[in-house]
């Protein structure tokens, strides 16, 4: 579905991917995972057929997005970061109008707005206004719009941002159905929760390369340890334990407000630093997780 070599794009002198590697079979959830200006979003677009890549080799659907572009487009389905619902519309016609771009016939673009909203639950609220939608109601009907084509291949940027957990949830469940139904899912997220629920597979960016690559488990099980004992000791004095406890697990990271053991066995962590006298004011042992994986390759730096 999508195959990448050695792609890069530049804006002037600044060079946003930096020769990336991708491959996304039919029928795979792959993910983009990355900070602030890792270059995922110019990637996306590229892959959308909207920003020609810069150099290397990149092919959509078998077709090329420079010399293809129109009949790549037609079929992608994309669900933009911001709702651009049509306020002025109802739900329905949201659907309809959009459509009608892809020069469906009235008949069949009306049955699959239907079929639609039925499907992302919505049927109840299909003469409503806009406007009148919950937050989570306007992501499943963005989502909707950008399956009215029958699109081979889903782009989903930020496909949660700003929902509830319920609602989240929701999203979750539809789009791992539209997986089960064949269709490809390429998604960027923020969440890492996400990410490892949704994604067969993805890749980490970080200043336009990609620096890992696997399922949300196998990065993991590379980049950090099965589980981590969090330790809250005074404000201040963190820095100065870490040398303490830095023979008890395979890696202490300092944090102004933790100390975080990467190890194998938190519970038998959490002994033996009690048995050095230790005492934190509060502790977590958890399994390890995706974010994990994500700080450690990209840092915990604010990036703007």
């Amino acid at each position: 579905m999508i195959e990448a070599r050695d792609l890069r794009k530049s804006f002037g002198g600044f060079e946003a991917v930096r020769g990336i590697d991708v491959e996304v079979p039919r029928g795979e959830a792959f993910g983009f995972l990355g900070p602030n200006g890792a270059g995922k979003t110019s990637t996306m677009r590229m892959v959308a057929a909207v920003s020609p890549p810069t150099s290397g080799r990149l092919s959509i659907l078998g077709l090329s997005p420079i010399d293809d572009g129109p009949a790549i487009r037609a079929r992608l389905g994309v669900c933009p970061q911001e709702d651009t619902l049509d306020n002025d519309l109802t739900v329905r016609d949201n659907l309809v109008v959009y459509g009608r771009y892809f020069g469906l016939p009235r008949t069949e673009v009306s049955a699959r707005a239907d079929e639609l909203l039925r499907f992302m639950q919505l049927t109840d609220r299909a003469g409503d206004k806009v406007e009148d939608l919950s937050g989570g109601m306007k992501r499943r009907l963005t989502i909707a719009r950008s399956l009215i084509n029958q699109p081979d291949l889903l782009l989903l940027d930020e496909p949660t941002t700003g929902l509830d957990p319920q609602a989240r949830h929701v999203v979750w469940d539809k789009l791992f159905r539209l997986k089960q139904q064949g269709v490809t899912l390429v998604l960027t997220t923020h969440y890492m929760d996400e990410a490892e629920q949704l994604c067969d597979r993805l890749v980490v960016m970080d200043g336009g390369r990609i620096v890992a690559e696997g399922s949300p488990l196998s990065l993991i099980r590379q980049h950090s340890t099965r589980e981590v004992a969090e330790l809250r000791f005074g404000v201040g004095e963190h820095e100065a334990l870490a040398d303490q406890v830095a023979d008890l697990a395979e890696r202490v990271e300092v944090l102004p407000d933790r100390l975080l053991l990467y190890t194998q066995d938190g519970e038998g962590t959490l002994a033996r630093v009690h048995e050095r006298g230790l005492n934190p004011v509060a502790v977590l042992v958890r399994r390890s997780t995706l974010e994990d994986v994500f700080l450690r390759l990209t840092g915990r730096t604010l990036v703007d």
